[in-house]
Formats: C-alpha cells, sequence, structure tokens
C-alpha cells in the first residue's frame, strides 16, 4: 500500500489524549497528512472521552491505532510528551525511508504536498540529511489572527529519517540523536498550529489541564487564573492572516461560533522587544532565537 512512489514509503505517527474534551482538531491533523503517507501511526493515551471513537471515524486503512497509558511522574517539564512521541516512533514501518511527525493541534496546508514529496524522493539517499525543518504559522484567538511576536517559535523538525537514534526532545517539540543536534534541511513548507484558537471556556480548561505537563500543584495554583474564560485579548501582538487555511479546517473556520475581542494595531512590547524585532525585519536574523538543529546548507 503505497501510493508516494516505489522508492520511497513515508510514515505518520502522532500521539492523542483527550482530544474530544479539549477540542484538539487532530483529525484534521491526521487528514491534512494521509494523502501524502503510507502509514499513519496514532497512539491513543488513557483518555476520558471519546478520542478513540474520533480517530476510528476516519476509518482509513493506512491508519493504525495503538494504546499507551501516560506516566503521569513524568510531569514537569512536559517529558511524558516526549516519552509519548517516542512510543509512536516505536511502532513506525521497518520500511519507512522517512516519518512525518504530527501533533495533536497542527496541520498541513495541502498546497504543500507535492513539493514535499518531491523533495523527500530527491533526498531519500542523502544519508547527510537527518530531517527536514518547517516554518510555522501559530494562530491565536480565532482563525483570523496570528501571533507574531519573539516568543513564538518559528521553526520545528516535523520530518525525520527513522531508524537511525532518533529521539523526541524534552516536551516533545523537537528531536535528537542522543544528545546531539539533528543535521537538517528547510523544507520550504509552514505547519499551521491551532492550539490556540478555541472557544474562550475551553481554552482555559486547555490550559489548566496542559500546565499539569509541566508544573506542580502548587505552581499551577499561583499562576494559572481560576476563571471560567480564558483572556485572548493579554496577547503582546498579533496580525490579520491573509492566506487561506487547509481544505480540511473550512468547516471548522465557517463554523466558529464565538468571537475574540483583539486589535491587531495594539501592541504590548517593550523597547528592548521592539528593537530587536527591527533588526529582525531589516536582517530576518531573530537575535537569540533557540535552535534545536542542525542547519545545513
Amino acid at each position: 500500500m503505497q501510493n508516494t512512489g516505489s522508492n520511497l514509503f513515508l510514515s505518520g505517527f502522532t500521539f492523542v489524549r483527550n482530544a474530544v474534551k479539549y477540542d484538539y482538531p487532530v483529525v484534521e491533523s491526521i487528514l491534512s497528512i494521509l494523502p501524502i503517507v503510507d502509514e499513519m501511526i496514532v497512539l491513543l493515551g488513557n483518555s476520558d472521552d471519546e478520542t478513540e471513537a474520533l480517530i476510528q471515524s476516519i476509518d482509513s486503512p493506512k491508519i493504525k491505532i495503538f494504546h499507551s497509558v501516560w506516566d503521569d511522574s513524568l510531569r514537569e517539564g512536559g517529558r511524558v510528551l516526549a516519552d509519548e512521541t517516542n512510543k509512536a516512533m516505536q511502532h513506525i514501518s521497518p520500511n519507512a525511508d522517512w516519518a512525518f511527525y504530527m501533533q495533536a493541534d497542527e496541520v498541513l496546508h495541502e498546497k504543500y504536498h507535492a513539493d514535499i514529496l518531491k523533495k523527500l524522493k530527491q533526498n531519500v539517499g542523502n544519508t547527510e540529511i537527518e530531517g527536514f525543518l518547517f516554518d510555522y504559522v501559530h494562530f491565536y484567538g480565532d482563525y483570523n489572527f496570528v501571533a507574531d511576536s519573539r516568543k513564538w517559535y518559528r521553526n520545528e523538525i516535523r520530518i525525520i529519517r527513522p531508524h537511525i537514534g532518533v529521539n523526541s526532545w524534552k516536551d516533545a517539540q523537537g528531536f535528537r540523536i542522543g544528545e546531539r543536534k539533528l543535521k537538517v534541511k528547510k523544507i520550504g513548507a509552514s505547519i499551521y498550529h491551532y492550539g490556540w484558537v478555541k472557544p474562550p471556556e475551553l481554552q482555559q480548561a486547555k490550559q489548566a489541564y496542559f500546565h499539569q505537563l509541566w508544573h506542580t500543584d502548587a505552581w499551577m495554583k499561583e499562576n494559572i487564573p481560576q476563571t471560567a474564560q480564558f483572556d485572548y485579548s493579554k496577547i503582546d501582538s498579533v496580525k490579520r492572516f491573509e492566506g487561506t487555511h487547509p481544505s480540511v479546517m473550512q468547516d471548522k473556520v465557517q463554523h466558529q461560533f464565538w468571537k475574540v475581542e483583539i486589535d491587531p494595531n495594539k501592541k504590548r512590547l517593550s523597547f528592548k522587544t521592539k528593537m530587536l524585532a527591527v533588526i529582525e525585519k531589516l536582517t530576518g536574523w531573530r537575535v537569540g532565537e533557540y535552535k534545536n538543529y542542525r542547519l545545513l546548507k
């Protein structure tokens, strides 16, 4: 069962838990790469909602469902997320040349499909390349706004070469081989990140749940407001989204039922941050940017 060409096997993999309760667009995430992968590994955590039925509703022979119980002792620092990513990677086919990682709130636009496959085929034999780097678009509040300040990461590795000792790093935002950063190339495509687009009450519930994966109960009590709705207006900087959403997201976009009061002209940036933004705009250099990869020329 290969649709990507006789000389290429592309595996997809993800993990998810409580997708229904916290309104993760995991179905859209999976569907966004399903046309270009030969298998889709979905590692289901011990949910207390209808997540498994949600995944099964996709009804594709490419999808391979496995089960996992999250280790709550790995709570601080988000280590459990890396642990689940590593578990999912263990199920990747031994025939896979590349593996495409998607988190449950990430979606790929179909406009990138053909070019991604072309580049993967071209570089399947170039073992110096251990992964591919994607740009990021972070939607915020609703589907019309994109967060654009320095605090939002610009790039992450989302395609890796499997079976060479790659492991998920820290809180599952990147990959390494042991302690060594992966050697990667830019793939010229963006991941659309929708994790900050939810009704305010669901976003608040998700924040309370998600921060439990990083922090102690004492930290949670001190830092997470005990309110019913998330306050989107406190964002430091956004701009209007001028592009098109992936086709798999169109239903969600058209049926958005909440309204977010955000003024893209109002910025909450310190003088230092403003100056660093000017440097970045003029040169493309983000001063002090963390890069968990080695970019090949």
